[in-house]
């Protein structure tokens, strides 16, 4: 079914995607590809001028890729430049992403749901719509988890993107555990849940350099902050109506199933 990107196309406009076609791109793929979104800075609300263009989708095998004696790869990635920009593309092939989904991994979510879309397909909007059946409360492991990574990172190299990470990772794992929704986009997450005040600051410095120092606070009061929001996003997960395990394990299989038959 052939969908009207002239939306899609604006909102990416909108998230500071350089003027880049990523149609090429995106029909070099040997695969058919079920959806491709942007993820990274530009989904997150902090990209800088000189930020790469993360593109992240699912592609789907053919039955007979699956049924022989060779074991396909599950994966495709490829990074270079198209018009200056650099970008790269990773996909899954369904199975893979399916079982990524039924996981607790916030991450192939925020690509699944991204309002940067690249290209869709009735998959897509499929896939989307089963999204909150694998949501749980275990998700909260994940955001903790990636959040102490990006801190680490932070205090190794004192740059602001892993700090803006760190951030955006606790602040969404709080708002999913609180709504049972996936917000992944940091300036709106400041709307919706109570956050250190010079954060506005520090997403305009990211728009400066990708890979610029951060300002701001001391690395202490940086320090009390994140900790505190880690003590609030264990709060939020002992609180949360979120259930212990997905719940939509049989449609995603019968999804699986039924568009590789017919592809």
């Amino acid at each position: 079914m052939r969908t009207d990107m002239t939306p899609a196309r604006s909102r990416l406009r909108e998230a500071g995607l350089p003027a880049t076609d990523l149609t090429p791109v995106l029909a070099e793929e040997p695969h058919p590809l079920l959806f491709a979104t942007v993820s990274g800075a530009h989904l997150y609300g902090f990209p800088s001028r000189d930020s790469d263009v993360d593109l992240r989708g699912v592609h789907l095998l053919p039955v007979t890729a699956l049924i022989g004696l060779d074991e396909p790869a599950g994966t495709r990635s490829w990074t270079g430049h198209r018009d200056g920009v650099e970008m790269d593309l990773v996909t899954h092939d369904l199975r893979t992403f399916a079982r990524l989904m039924l996981r607790r991994n916030g991450y192939v979510l925020e690509q699944l749901l991204s309002p940067l879309v690249a290209h869709t397909t009735d998959t897509h909007r499929e896939l989307v719509a089963l999204a909150p059946g694998v949501l749980t409360g275990n998700h909260a492991h994940h955001y903790r988890g990636f959040a102490n990574t990006q801190w680490r990172l932070f205090e190794k190299t004192g740059e602001l993107k892993p700090l803006l990470y760190t951030f955006r990772a606790l602040l969404t794992g709080i708002h999913l555990m609180r709504s049972g929704e996936i917000q992944a986009h940091l300036p709106t997450l400041l709307g919706e849940v109570t956050a250190p005040g010079y954060l506005p600051e520090l997403i305009a410095a990211k728009a400066e350099a990708e890979h610029g120092p951060a300002g701001g606070p001391g690395r202490e009061r940086l320090r009390v902050d994140v900790e505190a929001l880690g003590a609030v996003l264990e709060e939020a997960r002992s609180g949360t109506g979120l259930p212990d395990a997905p719940v939509a394990y049989e449609a995603l299989h019968d999804l699986v199933v039924r568009v590789r038959l017919e592809g």
